[in-house]
């Protein structure tokens, strides 16, 4: 497991005009439960080991146990699609033997929920778990980036967005 969180600032221009933008509901948005129950989904059924949810654009990356080199972009109503889930093989992970279980998903699902829509301001565009290497990633509005291993980003949930946060931090011991 990872021993640190990486802070990563992003574009100056960006942080600059952060308090001139404000969110706007995208239809990942409007449908965040179905989105994170397919992501659920596809994590823990389906074989997907890395999932990365673009929810401005209304994307899903996703990178499969049984073909790890290439990833796929599933689009805002495909994702949404009563047959999508249906259309892929079930595939479990424990052949990679993931850090993460799938019990650990809906906490993880629940903050990228709050931290999407508490402000429209300073909010998450996108959010990635992989299963393997036991990893979240975000990136805000502000344009800067967080790598954290699961266990450390409940610990540290309060400091996400805080320009007082360091650009890396030891994490507790797992």
């Amino acid at each position: 497991m990872p021993k640190h969180w990486l802070q990563i600032k992003g574009d100056p221009m960006v942080r600059a005009f952060l308090f001139q933008q404000r969110r706007v509901d995208s239809l990942f948005d409007l449908h965040l439960d179905a989105v994170h129950d397919v992501v659920a989904r596809l994590l823990t059924e389906k074989g997907v080991f890395h999932a990365k949810i673009h929810y401005s654009s209304g994307q899903l990356t996703c990178w499969f146990s049984y073909d790890a080199y290439r990833y796929r972009v599933y689009h805002r109503e495909e994702v949404l699609a009563p047959e999508f889930l249906a259309a892929l093989p079930d595939v479990d992970l424990e052949h990679l033997k993931p850090l993460m279980a799938g019990r650990e998903l809906p906490p993880v699902l629940a903050e990228f929920r709050r931290l999407r829509l508490t402000d429209d301001t300073l909010y998450l565009r996108n959010g990635s778990v992989n299963m393997v290497n036991g990893m979240i990633g975000m990136t805000f509005s502000c344009d800067g980036a967080h790598y954290i291993d699961y266990r450390t980003f409940f610990e540290q949930l309060k400091s996400f967005g805080a320009e007082t946060a360091p650009d890396v931090i030891e994490a507790a011991p797992a």
